[in-house]
């Protein structure tokens, strides 16, 4: 054999160096395919999430229409009145004493609250002293 000339095996494993590049080739986008079959049904998805919304949306009625405030000049009084004292410093003390009145309530009562739900009968758990006792009877709160 001359150096030009080619063997028997060189012959041989050419055809399987090729099929094995192949096979790795057919192997790369199988992954490729499942991947993007994957992206493609979670985009079918979301489309079905946006069609729904908008179906939603467009069943919802009209909004009403906006009211008309009264321009007479005693509502505008009432309205400065009650700006002041949200602005005044007695309001924000009244804001302030609010919130710690919701954040005091007994850390056994708002975890029996949390657990058990709102307390029944008398002895309920009241978040705000403002609010008055229902009768021993309504059990609907």
């Amino acid at each position: 054999m001359t150096g030009g000339e080619l063997t028997l095996g060189a012959v041989l494993a050419q055809p399987e160096e090729r099929e094995r590049e192949i096979a790795a080739q057919v192997e790369t986008m199988r992954q490729q395919i499942t991947q993007l079959t994957a992206q493609l049904n979670e985009l079918g998805r979301t489309a079905d999430e946006v069609r729904a919304t908008h179906k939603t949306l467009l069943a919802l009625p009209d909004p009403p229409p906006a009211l008309k405030l009264p321009d007479h000049p005693a509502y505008q009084q009432i309205m400065a009145v009650f700006t002041a004292a949200d602005a005044s410093p007695a309001g924000r003390r009244r804001d302030r004493a609010d919130g710690l009145a919701a954040a005091t309530v007994r850390p056994a009562a708002r975890r029996h609250a949390r657990v058990h739900g709102p307390a029944s009968g008398p002895g309920r758990l009241r978040l705000a002293a403002r609010i008055p006792p229902r009768e021993h009877g309504d059990e609907a709160f």
